[in-house]
């Protein structure tokens, strides 16, 4: 039987780890990237064969041209096919300053990873799906399944990271426009909104959010965990979410909801 295969960018931590745990427990061979070293991803690795699934690294930065097509081109040698890309990779500013202090070289940096990488990253892996069979399993038709993880920052203002928002608002756009593109292609394209996850990104505001979270900022009073997203990721990948694309799909504890 062959296996589905799924590319998860910014996969070895955090909440790109988080989904590639979760497809990897229902049967799905990955291919992760980051810009860390391969030996400092081992443990990693070794939790997803540990979980049955044949699991490779590519050093990556997505944010550079070059990327794209060395990760499709790795993928064809390896697997020969493709049928989820995870859009996880992303950066917070070197430091948070108000917008009227912030550089821009952090935002062109931010703003090169989280957002244009991921947008040419998907053109390049929509071209590979479209030029293969349908995905193993799928229903007829389908050849794959673009997810973006983005933030409730793409809506949510933080005026010490400014660059953030704006990173992840134009993320949000791009899973739209994508899936406008694609859904007549048979391929589907979703938005995951993480709110507050606790992972490396945010360790170092735990004290505030762990104060805003008891005063009552979500209506489930805890952190969110990679885990969450991952089973959301993992329902998107295997298609539970028909005739339905470019929806948003928000893993937030219910911040989002509006109260009195």
């Amino acid at each position: 039987m062959v296996r589905p295969v799924a590319l998860v960018t910014g996969g070895s931590r955090g909440i790109g780890l988080g989904c590639a745990e979760a497809l990897a427990r229902e049967g799905w061979d990955l291919a992760l990237c980051g810009v860390r070293p391969e030996t400092e991803v081992g443990a990693a690795l070794e939790r997803l064969r540990g979980a049955g699934a044949q699991a490779f690294y590519v050093q990556a930065d997505v944010g550079e041209d070059e990327a794209a097509q060395r990760l499709v081109s790795a993928l064809r040698e390896r697997f020969g096919r493709l049928d989820c890309l995870v859009n996880n990779a992303g950066v917070g500013p070197w430091e948070r300053k108000d917008i009227l202090e912030a550089s821009r070289e952090s935002f062109d940096r931010v703003l090169r990873t989280n957002l244009r990488g991921p947008y040419f990253l998907t053109q390049a892996v929509a071209r590979f799906m479209l030029a293969q069979g349908p995905a193993p399993g799928a229903a007829q038709g389908r050849r794959g399944c673009i997810v973006f993880i983005t933030s409730i920052s793409a809506e949510t203002v933080s005026v010490d990271r400014g660059e953030y928002c704006v990173s992840k608002a134009g993320l949000s756009m791009a899973a739209r426009l994508w899936a406008a593109r694609l859904a007549g292609e048979g391929i589907a394209v979703y938005e995951v909104r993480p709110g507050i996850i606790r992972t490396d990104m945010t360790a170092g505001v735990t004290a505030k959010y762990d104060r805003l979270i008891g005063e009552g900022l979500t209506l489930e009073r805890r952190w969110g965990s990679p885990e969450d997203v991952g089973k959301v990721v993992a329902m998107l990948a295997r298609g539970d979410l028909s005739y339905s694309p470019g929806q948003v799909i928000l893993v937030d504890g219910g911040m989002s909801v509006p109260r009195l």
